[in-house]
């Protein structure tokens, strides 16, 4: 008979049920994960005012050298839809290259055309699964950005470079409410036939909850082949970090994240709170799941762009510190309210 802990009782396995409980959540985490830092783009779009080219290019460069492997860094979109978007060839034209792949969002042809010739290391195309979302925000019906994501691919395809998609209100439209499942799924399978390499479901006003996004990955991947699913998460109502955990159990390896919870959609009423960054990789590393990023200079970085800006961001780490250095400290000062420097 097997020998068991005090208040552990076996079962016929011989195991307890909370070895059981702590195995089957082990087995279903990733021992690494890639975070997707889209501050320059997602994180500054929506400020209503215009933030000069060189601060976003010393943004992206400080980005690079933390250890993310993709930033998401400029958008290809008509300067008069998204006015703070408009100096993307000048950015490309200065930022320093090498540390991490630079990513372009591309709407439409013309968009990726202007990317290629920026030499973009990756493209993210956006097609919404709500067809008013997309009348809205791309000005034309969900089979339109279809066909203008096949001519796309097909020029990313030729030059070389991969294309992402993302499928943006997936768990819910700020206009119509409910999004069907096979609306969303139906959309990821046309996008991993035509060829994109990754398929990202984008939570574009914070209506997602756990059990639907734990759900919707596992549809997922039996619909998109080889290509690899993505996730880009809002906190907009404070399931932000429920959802992340939620897709990792779903087995998905790819986040999306903003630089001190900046940014949100310009058409996205109340689309507030992208997942902040150094909040993500803090509870990342806190699990044990790696991520590659620096995480004291990364909350640096959050701090000295809250500074810059002139806005209060959202993000919870940069000013309560990081949990096991806290844990570290003598009890005396552990708890010490008393401003840092």
């Amino acid at each position: 008979m097997a020998s068991n802990a005090p208040g552990e009782p076996g079962t016929a396995s011989g195991a307890s049920p909370r070895a059981r409980l702590e195995q089957a959540w082990d087995a279903c985490l990733p021992s690494r994960v890639r975070v997707v830092e889209v501050g320059p783009r997602d994180g500054l779009q929506n400020l209503d005012r215009f933030v000069p080219t060189n601060v976003k290019i010393a943004l992206i460069n400080r980005l690079a050298r933390l250890g993310f492997d993709r930033i998401e860094a400029v958008s290809f979109v008509h300067p008069r839809a998204v006015p703070q978007m408009r100096d993307a060839e000048a950015i490309m034209d200065s930022v320093e290259r090498g540390h991490a792949r630079l990513i372009g969002l591309v709407p439409n042809a013309h968009g990726t055309r202007r990317a290629l010739a920026c030499g973009m290391d990756g493209l993210n195309f956006v097609v919404s699964a709500s067809e008013r979302f997309n009348q809205t925000n791309l000005r034309q019906p969900i089979a339109e950005s279809m066909a203008s994501l096949a001519e796309s691919i097909a020029l990313a395809s030729a030059a070389g470079v991969p294309m992402r998609l993302t499928i943006s209100t997936a768990f819910g439209c700020p206009y119509e409410g409910f999004v069907d499942p096979e609306a969303v799924l139906a959309i990821a399978e046309a996008g991993a036939e035509l060829g994109c390499h990754e398929i990202c479901l984008g939570d574009t006003t914070g209506m997602a909850n756990p059990r639907q996004v734990f759900h919707l990955f596992c549809d997922l991947r039996d619909r998109i082949g080889s290509a690899e699913p993505a996730v880009h998460l809002h906190n907009t109502r404070g399931s932000g970090a429920a959802n992340l955990v939620a897709a990792l159990q779903a087995g998905v390896t790819v986040f999306d994240a903003s630089i001190g919870g900046l940014g949100g959609c310009p058409y996205a009423p109340g689309a507030t709170g992208n997942v902040c960054t150094e909040d993500m990789v803090h509870m990342l590393q806190e699990m044990g799941i790696e991520t590659g990023i620096d995480l004291a200079a990364l909350i640096d970085t959050a701090r000295r762009v809250e500074h810059n800006l002139g806005v209060d961001l959202p993000g919870q780490v940069m000013r309560a510190g990081i949990a096991c250095a806290l844990s570290s400290l003598p009890e005396s000062n552990a708890l010490d309210p008393s401003p840092a420097g």
